[in-house]
């Protein structure tokens, strides 16, 4: 499955260079789940975090692309369930709380006025 064209969410990859990513440890590829052991660091026995996301300045390593202009999960098939489930209005063209605060920092108008 790739990521669907008409998403304004999955060309976008603010959240991806504004959030910290946990997920737990079972969606590890190493413990049988679809996350690339390669771009998971571990924070304890039952909880990972995507690569790149605990930084100051975050930027998940499965991010390719340029934010708010031509973006994409590099993982989009294998991406972690908060990235999953964060955006699910996005495909109608409606941003959450979250979803505007991470527009904000880069710079980018909500969803909504986009």
């Amino acid at each position: 499955m790739t990521a669907p064209a008409d998403n304004p969410c999955t060309r976008c990859g603010a959240c991806c260079a504004s959030f910290r990513v946990d997920f737990a440890r079972e969606e590890c590829e190493d413990a049988g789940g679809p996350v690339p052991s390669g771009l998971v660091v571990e924070v304890n026995d039952h909880t990972c975090r995507m690569r790149g996301t605990d930084h100051a300045r975050p930027r998940c390593a499965a991010l390719v692309g340029r934010v708010g202009e031509r973006a994409w999960c590099g993982i989009y098939e294998w991406r972690p369930s908060p990235c999953r489930e964060f955006g699910a209005r996005a495909p109608l063209g409606l941003g959450d709380d979250a979803c505007e605060r991470a527009r904000a920092r880069h710079g980018l108008p909500p969803l909504s006025a986009a």
